[in-house]
């Protein structure tokens, strides 16, 4: 799948930050850049056109037309109806970070706990820090009722193949936490809602196998900024990574860096050198492309 959009000069500086850490080596010509956002290829051209291309092209494009703001009023408006209401939302963390593990959290918010988590100042984790969210995560978990799945690298090295892509790791690890919650607390919800990584025909695809199936899912691209379980979800997952990641380090001895930038790369030749190259298939996600990096480095 191909789709080409126009945005507008702030748009292109945010996604030349956004994929700054995803760019391919090599530029194609009249292209500011060419990213890798999983299952789509990005290419940023001079002119201001995106091409994405790929399985999830249609998610991304759609994405990036609402930040620059091309979504349609109607949209908009239909956008608040999931936020004053009782939801189960899930999220997932971890899924471009070359080390540490995937989390995935399914949170129950009822509309009577919306004051509260307003007075947190609750939103995406992407834009509260490290710090705040291991602050008040503690204090959440009290109150809102969540499940969690945290599949390390090792599982997910194993996992992860042409037959078994990210996106079907997630949709499978996103079922098994939504079922689990819905049949596991006795809840009332107006909405099932996930942040969108793939269309819903595509979604189901994936979970053909799955035992048991959650169904009537409504997904929204940006969800953890229209909803606060899926917002929740988000700090959870986030803040359950943190500590996995902290884990990971003190048993290293070595201060394991966020994301897949050069940074990253660094971290791993130290790594390779003081633990051995087999030591990436339980702490990193081996089919990105830092691995090829880090070992060509060491060989040479």
């Amino acid at each position: 799948m191909n789709i080409v959009i126009k945005v507008s000069e702030e748009t292109k500086k945010k996604m030349i930050d956004y994929y700054k850490n995803k760019k391919r080596e090599k530029t194609p010509p009249y292209a500011v850049f060419q990213a890798d956002e999983e299952d789509t290829i990005i290419t940023l051209y001079e002119s201001g056109k995106i091409m994405f291309q790929g399985t999830s092209a249609d998610i991304d494009a759609n994405m990036w037309k609402e930040i620059d703001g091309q979504t349609l009023k109607g949209e908009k408006a239909n956008s608040q109806n999931y936020y004053y209401c009782s939801a189960v939302g899930s999220d997932e963390v971890g899924t471009g970070d070359y080390f540490g593990p995937i989390v995935v959290t399914a949170a129950y918010v009822n509309k009577k706990d919306i004051p509260y988590l307003e007075s947190l100042g609750i939103r995406d984790s992407k834009k509260i820090d490290d710090d705040k969210i291991l602050k008040i995560t503690k204090d959440i978990i009290k109150r809102i009722k969540y499940r969690s799945i945290i599949i390390n690298n090792k599982e997910y090295n194993k996992k992860h193949s042409k037959e078994q892509n990210m996106n079907k790791i997630k949709a499978i690890l996103h079922n098994k936490v939504l079922y689990q919650l819905i049949n596991e607390e006795m809840i009332n919800y107006d909405y099932i809602i996930v942040d969108e990584f793939a269309k819903e025909v595509k979604y189901y695809e994936y979970l053909v196998e799955s035992p048991n199936i959650q169904k009537n899912i409504v997904f929204l691209t940006k969800a953890e900024d229209k909803n606060l379980a899926v917002a929740v979800a988000s700090i959870i997952s986030r803040f359950l990574f943190l500590k996995a990641m902290d884990q990971l380090s003190n048993d290293l001895q070595i201060i394991l860096p966020k994301g897949a930038s050069a940074i990253v790369d660094q971290v791993g030749e130290e790594i390779v050198a003081k633990y051995g190259q087999e030591k990436l298939t339980e702490i990193a996600k081996l089919n990105f492309k830092n691995t090829t990096r880090i070992l060509k480095t060491i060989i040479m």
